[in-house]
């Protein structure tokens, strides 16, 4: 495949493209989808939307730019907002929107746009970019977290509400509010062309870190919530003095959601409770492993304060 051609959109059509592309990726529900006049007034006022295009054949040129029979494969939309610290508020990068197209998924096409997006925000002075996700999406986590290095110590209940596109629909829209500090040492090294060797469960098995709600598989092959976890929520004195936890999340939750929905609720309110509870006595998600196999297993890391594995 020929690399994506990466460039930012500010006419009318390319917010069309845009718009159109959105139906593919959330499909289902046009009341969920940014229109294209409401892109185009963002990007015109300080907004930043960025397209990602592969073009009917490679160029053999690097140099060349694509053509106009390019295909919109992907976009990142993000817009500048307010965060409020001790000082007073600060200006921010708010990113909105990340999409590929699904026959274009798995290809690096999201970490390049992300990646565009860090450079350019950086230009503007800015320091932080928020965005949310659902937090039992494991390709979502390991993009985020594991090759971005953003952090999560916020968890959002029913984020944006009741939502009708088939990705999201009959289940509450939960979100992490993930920070992106764009110019830490940590982000710099994931970002770089020597990135950091992505941890495997292994590495934290080795340091003594356990799995605090290990899933259990039954007969139908679908992964169930932990019916205890290996510490609780009363002790919470013992709980910080761990450094490290892991956190398991369904390796497909699109998936076992489409098996079962109420398996999919199940899965929400256990994780929903088990975040509320370690964001509140102090941890932080620090990263995110996936673990291969016949029955593939994702998990957060959660760091407690300062501690690093």
């Amino acid at each position: 495949m020929a690399k994506p051609w990466l460039r930012i959109l500010e006419k009318p059509d390319e917010m069309l493209a845009v718009e159109e592309l959105q139906r593919l990726v959330w499909p289902g529900s046009d009341r969920d989808i940014v229109p294209a006049h409401l892109l185009l007034a963002a990007v015109h006022n300080g907004g930043l939307l960025i397209g990602a295009f592969l073009p009917e054949l490679a160029a053999e040129n690097a140099e060349e730019q694509p053509s106009a029979s390019a295909t919109l494969v992907g976009f990142v939309f993000g817009f500048t907002g307010l965060y409020k610290t001790q000082g007073g508020y600060r200006s921010k990068h708010y990113s909105h929107m990340l999409g590929v197209h699904p026959d274009y998924r798995n290809l690096g096409i999201g970490f390049l746009l992300k990646r565009a997006q860090w450079q350019m925000v950086r230009r503007q002075g800015l320091d932080l970019i928020t965005w949310t996700y659902d937090p039992l999406l494991s390709r979502n986590a390991h993009l985020n977290i594991q090759k971005l290095g953003a952090v999560c110590n916020t968890y959002l209940r029913e984020a944006y509400g009741e939502m009708r596109d088939e990705l999201n629909a009959g289940l509450p829209s939960d979100r992490f509010q993930v920070d992106w500090w764009v110019n830490t040492s940590r982000v710099n090294r994931r970002l770089s062309r020597h990135a950091r060797r992505p941890l495997d469960l292994a590495h934290f098995f080795a340091a003594g870190v356990q799995i605090i709600n290990p899933s259990y598989i039954e007969a139908d092959g679908q992964p169930r919530p932990a019916k205890q976890l290996s510490f609780h929520p009363d002790e919470s004195d013992a709980a910080t003095s761990i450094p490290i936890v892991l956190v398991e999340i369904p390796a497909d939750f699109n998936g076992l959601r489409r098996y079962s929905l109420d398996l999919g609720l199940e899965w929400r309110m256990h994780t929903r409770s088990l975040f509320e509870y370690l964001f509140r006595i102090g941890y932080i998600v620090t990263d995110f492993v996936y673990l291969p196999g016949t029955y593939p297993r994702s998990f957060y890391a959660l760091s407690h304060g300062d501690s690093t594995l």
